[in-house]
């Protein structure tokens, strides 16, 4: 942990009964310090060193200069009920990033709202809503929503407009108070919207959470040995088995796109792959900048995912 006191702090709300699997009331609001990390000891021990018989959920984000695949990370946002952390990856440099592999967390990326974005599209679809053919929602949105959150976070376009002026707007040294509110701005709400949602996510939904999830990320960690040395995906709890049947499982289908065709892939204005969404209740995400710029995934039941393979293929050979 930090050593010193830290000269910034911020108001993170925080169920009153977060261990109870029922609806929260108001919540209570408790006024936490914001560490600057610039070495891993100051990162708490229970990060560092993570057990299986103890399970820790924090929020998590990352800001840097075109964060993609070949961009740079500059920070890590982590926040803990007692405390935010920002981890400064360009002061600690490559050895406090190595300390800092994450084990679990209520991970908010941008690229599909992580898993409060899933979570979101689940407890809609648990709800009775129809699935859509897009339905993210950016993080200000699942704030802006009162089943969560319900606040407005209009400071978030203020820092979109400095980084639309000067990209390399996470890169300068030291931190501004600016860039150090904004930072825990995108993190502090994240542990109250995860017990929110569990609150209203019931044992099936929760379970594809978990499968989905693990989905999720290898569509942005493609590997050339099939995910072998990955961790096995969650399966079918049994208390969901009823007469032998069982939730119906996605998979995770990945489509090679001929170099400079993914533009007709999508088509203008995103009309084409609109068009195979809607015909399809399945899950399909462009690699683009974020991911591999080559690539096509699929989530979803295997005759949905089967479907949007052959509409894809499809399309590919038109072209």
């Amino acid at each position: 942990m930090a050593s010193v006191p830290s000269p910034y702090q911020t108001h993170v709300p925080l169920p009153s009964h977060p261990d109870e699997k029922s609806p929260i009331a108001e919540p209570q609001i408790f006024v936490v310090p914001i560490h600057i990390v610039t070495h891993a000891s100051q990162l708490p021990a229970e990060f560092l060193e993570p057990s299986s018989e103890r399970q820790i959920v924090i929020g998590f984000d990352c800001e840097g200069a075109d964060l993609c695949r070949h961009g740079a990370l500059c920070i890590m946002q982590l926040a803990f009920p007692d405390a935010i952390y920002l981890v400064d990856a360009i002061q600690g440099g490559e050895m406090l990033i190595k300390a800092c592999t994450l084990f679990s967390v209520w991970h908010q990326v941008e690229q599909r709202g992580g898993y409060p974005g899933i979570a979101y599209s689940l407890i809609e679809e648990q709800e009775g809503r129809a699935r859509s053919s897009d339905d993210y929602i950016s993080f200000v949105g699942l704030l802006a929503d009162p089943r969560y959150c319900g606040i407005s976070y209009l400071e978030k376009e203020e820092v979109r407009v400095l980084l639309r002026q000067d990209p390399k707007f996470w890169t300068y040294r030291p931190l501004s108070e600016l860039m150090v509110r904004a930072a825990a701005d995108d993190v502090r709400f994240l542990l109250y919207i995860y017990h929110k949602m569990m609150a209203k996510l019931n044992e099936r939904t929760l379970w594809y959470l978990q499968f989905r999830g693990a989905l999720y990320c290898r569509c942005y960690c493609v590997n050339d040995n099939n995910y072998a040395d990955w961790p096995s995906l969650p399966p079918v709890p049994d208390n969901l088995i009823v007469e032998g049947k069982a939730p119906e499982e996605e998979i995770l289908s990945v489509l090679d796109v001929p170099p400079g065709k993914m533009g007709c892939i999508i088509g203008r204005r995103g009309a084409t792959i609109l068009l195979i969404k809607e015909s399809c209740n399945a899950e399909i995400l462009i690699g683009g900048s974020r991911g591999p710029p080559d690539k096509v995934f699929i989530i979803g039941a295997v005759k949905e995912v089967r479907k949007a393979e052959a509409m894809l293929r499809g399309r590919m050979l038109d072209l």
